[in-house]
């Protein structure tokens, strides 16, 4: 074997042995810490009616080929914000990567070509690599071509310093390098040098492992290492599809951080098992509009675009001040309670048009700001006996007017004409739960 390759393989090996022996006994137990911790207070944020600010920014992530949502995302910007009376206009926006499923040239094309024939010339428009663009051993060529900026760049954007990080494909498609982290952690060093209180935001592709919805698993581990030094950063990523309009999509620990959504389809968990793809998942459009003032305040709204909808409201005083952090865990979940039912809750079984029985009742309601996510349903006939024991997770993903909650269990489930009890169990974001027993009969 050629010593040069030989080398290599040693490299790569110890590199893997230390990066994994600090993930387990390092980053893993330390962040936890972080994520626990955090002050309670008698109310969440609320935007200021005088909250004037002095830069936009439009983050969209995991658009997959689909450049018509692309596409959506830049003209509905520009709709949004050309006549805002408090502050005109849109001044960049930053793709998070995996705008395709191989990595092949003709996805960076089509992808720069939707752009270029959306994104105004005066308006700033960066792009990053995810793991799918990865998935080609030419990427950098690609991009490069195509995007006329390096993967790696810090962009002034209206005096405000923005870090796009792509980082070198590593060992595997999940890693980065140790040089590309380096230079992760100096940008944003002399980013912060010159911010002046303003905050420094920070774009990368997969979510820093656990903070947000979804990090436990569609992460790098790497990131919180760099990240957890440099207070007063707010970093957006995606990567893993998880719905932003879940309130764990937001969370603030030694820094901000902020889960975009997607831009082609969800995913979740279901029993914290991630990978689930109930109904509704397929499309996704949801885009993340990023304001901030030069004193250190920053408003961050997601928005849906299938339902031209705000679905979530962010906003924090000052990104360098952690004393008064209000997105951390514990407060997020003290501000979370049990769904609640409406007191006329019914609950119906019918069969769809594919002859599959569906259970329909009320949905339960979560306070203002959160979540159902989802439904543990039993059902038992007259006799006792269980023909139904699941989990369903709600889409609430799905910004409709729609108020029941609707789930398939199966053709042979029921019989018609019978008499059967249902117990659901709602459960929140941050699993706060309300029984409920309804009876119901098969149509």
């Amino acid at each position: 074997m050629d010593s040069y390759l030989m080398a290599q393989i040693k490299n790569w090996t110890i590199g893997i042995i230390v990066g994994v022996f600090s993930v387990l006994f390092i980053v893993l137990p330390s962040q936890l810490v972080l994520v626990m911790g955090g002050k309670t207070t008698q109310e969440l944020p609320k935007t200021p009616e005088d909250f004037t600010p002095a830069v936009r920014i439009i983050a969209f992530t995991d658009s997959h080929n689909k450049n018509d949502h692309v596409a959506d995302a830049v003209d509905t910007a520009y709709e949004l914000f050309d006549d805002d009376e408090t502050y005109a206009g849109v001044d960049a926006f930053f793709g998070l990567g995996d705008f395709s499923s191989v990595g092949a040239e003709g996805d960076y094309a089509r992808y720069a070509e939707t752009l270029r024939e959306h994104v105004r010339e005066e308006t700033i428009c960066i792009n990053i690599h995810g793991n799918h663009e990865f998935k080609d051993d030419n990427y950098r060529e690609y991009f490069i071509n195509n995007f006329g900026h390096e993967p790696d760049t810090v962009t002034d954007v209206n005096g405000f310093s923005c870090v796009a990080f792509s980082g070198e494909r590593g060992a595997t498609e999940w890693t980065f390098t140790s040089k590309s982290l380096t230079w992760l952690d100096n940008a944003i060093t002399e980013a912060e040098k010159k911010a002046d209180g303003k905050p420094v935001f920070v774009f990368q592709h997969p979510h820093p492992w656990g903070t947000v919805y979804g990090s436990t698993y569609w992460c790098d581990p790497q990131l919180n290492v760099v990240f957890n030094k440099h207070p007063g950063i707010v970093d957006f990523s995606g990567h893993s599809h998880f719905p932003m309009n879940d309130p764990r999509s937001m969370l603030q620990t030694t820094y901000t951080t902020v889960g975009c959504g997607a831009m082609a389809t969800f995913e979740l968990d279901k029993n914290g098992i991630p990978g689930q793809h109930p109904d509704g998942y397929d499309p996704a459009a949801q885009m993340c509009i990023i304001e901030a003032d030069n004193d250190g305040s920053v408003r961050i709204r997601g928005y849906d675009l299938l339902s031209d909808a705000y679905f979530c409201d962010f906003y924090i005083d000052d990104v360098n001040n952690r004393d008064t952090y209000a997105y951390n865990y514990r407060n997020m979940k003290a501000h979370d309670a049990a769904p609640v039912f409406k007191a006329d809750t019914a609950a119906t079984a019918y069969k769809n048009d594919s002859g599959e029985w569906v259970i329909s009742f009320d949905e339960a309601q979560a306070p203002e700001g959160y979540i159902v996510h989802n439904y543990k349903i039993t059902v038992k006939d007259s006799s006792g006996k269980t023909v139904v024991n699941d989990t369903f997770i709600n889409d609430y993903y799905v910004i409709d007017e729609d108020d029941t909650a609707d789930f398939r269990i199966g053709s042979d489930t029921l019989e018609s004409g019978k008499e059967y009890t249902l117990k659901v169990r709602a459960v929140s974001a941050y699993k706060y739960h309300t029984d409920l027993e309804l009876k119901f009969t098969a149509q």
